[in-house]
């Protein structure tokens, strides 16, 4: 089974791959079994199926030398979030972890039922009308918070956390730590106080901006990033990898509801799915799930019973998307077509299918307002010869141009008040360092930032003056451009940085788009 991000283009046999403790271990099945489950899976899959990174199973790794597999594991890989083992293991537990993993096959799907889920959950703030009416540090606006979604240096430990920073002085303002990997961050489009915050092990926190601490917390699952909130935020949706289900919570994380994720796909065959992208949208009280490889978009209501309308036929192996006028269309990538599928969430239906380069990511999207048109742009994680940005016309639903880039891309960025559609190369070598930016009415590439580290995730700031990019992997920081003059103006530490996300999101819907412009 195919997974697809930025990770899983830039690992080779794998991040994360062992968090063991140094010392003895005895080397039985049981003990490999919940050291691989309590230190790789969230990268690796709990299923040894692979997520982030690659999958590490005895199909998978069938011929490789175990030699070369102990070398990696003792070296780290160069350009990805593999770190080297060396003096953290011993000898004897990496071979006997290679031993394992050559050994073992991709587990069937384990079950984690709502009953699974309500065990899981835990109160930190058990009274929230405690809870301080406004914010207990310096900031404007709520609109001006920026979270990052921090990995930490081995997937886990104190390094794994949502870091919020104040965007107008780039100080940091509050930190959760999570415990695993970080990876996205939703705010409640109703209620400025709350985010969610869900891990690569799929835990959501529930989370207090204005005290800054996790009031709830919830496993929904093994792996899987997808989450989105509803418009009242009244609910959320989170889906898995692992197993293949999705789960409607209430605002409170108390599940309501588990769709077992499952159809015919494109080319007639019954599978179950990974969950893709969730979406929350402000034209609707919905909720938007793609199914990856049944190749289908589900639109849930938010009434009694969740409701779902099926949407079949969609394209192969579906992930990221974007909402675009007024959140009734949906723009979604289909990796194996090549295109990127338009959707009216009225209709439900397709409205097109658009060319959309090779291997299209959406991301979080982008779309711009120029000379009264609105464009949409397409990242492409690139793994043909041909690099490309796809532009959009998102009236007329059509292709205009397609920008060359210097590498594959994972995700767009834009903002209405900045000049540039920022785009992180992910392609593995030097030119991973570095951010392009795309000149909104000229649509080619103007300026090209070495960030340092490995950049990725470009956001911008909610008033549009400032560009935020990770620098992960040896650069371990966040880094701060002056949106016009693109001049470094700040740096935030932080292990391991990956997803950037405004809580501006939740007023502008698409990032480049203002609120009056999103007809």
């Amino acid at each position: 089974m195919k997974k697809t991000s930025l990770l899983n283009k830039t690992f080779l046999v794998g991040a994360t791959v062992l968090f063991l403790s140094s010392g003895s271990i005895q080397a039985s099945s049981d003990n490999m079994h919940q050291l691989y489950q309590d230190n790789c899976a969230s990268c690796h899959g709990s299923d040894h199926g692979g997520y982030l990174a690659p999958a590490l199973n005895s199909e998978t790794l069938k011929g490789r030398s175990p030699t070369a597999l102990r070398s990696l594991i003792m070296t780290g890989s160069f350009e990805t979030l593999m770190p080297p083992f060396y003096g953290r293991l011993s000898d004897g537990e990496i071979r006997s972890m290679v031993k394992h993993l050559q050994s073992t096959a991709k587990l069937k799907n384990p079950p984690w039922t709502i009953k699974d889920m309500k065990a899981s959950l835990k109160v930190y703030v058990r009274d929230e009308s405690k809870l301080p009416s406004k914010p207990s540090y310096q900031i404007d606006s709520m609109d001006d918070l920026i979270g990052v979604a921090a990995r930490g240096k081995y997937g886990r430990g104190s390094g794994s956390k949502a870091v919020f920073i104040n965007s107008k002085t780039h100080k940091v303002v509050g930190e959760i730590e999570t415990g695993t990997a970080a990876h996205i961050i939703d705010f409640d489009p109703a209620n400025e106080r709350w985010a969610y915050v869900k891990t690569d092990t799929a835990e959501i926190f529930k989370v207090d901006l204005y005290s800054m601490k996790a009031v709830r917390s919830i496993k929904t699952g093994y792996n899987g990033p997808g989450m989105g909130v509803s418009r009242d935020g009244q609910y959320i949706m989170a889906g898995s990898f692992v197993p293949h289900n999705a789960v409607i919570l209430n605002s409170d994380l108390e599940p309501l509801k588990l769709f077992e994720l499952e159809g015919v796909d494109p080319d007639g065959k019954m599978v179950t799915s990974d969950s893709g992208m969730i979406i929350g949208t402000p034209y609707a009280d919905i909720f938007a799930i793609a199914l990856e490889n049944a190749g289908q978009v589900w639109v849930v209501d938010l009434k009694n019973g969740f409701p779902v309308t099926k949407i079949k036929n969609v394209g192969r192996h579906l992930h990221d998307a974007f909402l675009t006028h007024k959140g009734r269309k949906l723009m979604i990538a289909s990796y194996d077509d090549s295109v990127v599928i338009a959707i009216d969430l009225k209709d439900r239906k397709i409205i097109k299918k658009l060319k959309a380069g090779c291997v299209p990511h959406v991301g979080g999207g982008a779309a711009v307002k120029v000379g009264g048109r609105t464009l949409g742009f397409g990242t492409n994680f690139g793994t043909c010869e041909k690099t490309v940005v796809s532009v959009w016309d998102l009236d007329k639903m059509e292709l205009i141009k397609q920008v060359p880039v210097s590498g594959g891309t994972e995700s767009p960025a834009a903002h209405a008040n900045a000049p540039y559609v920022a785009v992180d190369i992910i392609t593995k070598d030097r030119r991973a360092r570095t951010i392009q930016l795309i000149d909104k009415k000229s649509l080619e590439v103007v300026k090209t930032l070495d960030v340092g580290g490995h950049a990725y995730f470009p956001e911008y700031s909610a008033d549009g003056k400032f560009l935020y990019v990770s620098a992960g992997y040896a650069g371990d920081e966040v880094v701060v451009y002056d949106s016009k003059s693109l001049k470094k103006v700040a740096s935030v530490q932080m292990e391991s940085p990956a997803g950037i996300f405004s809580r501006g999101r939740v007023k502008y819907m698409t990032r480049g788009l203002s609120p009056d412009e999103m007809e």
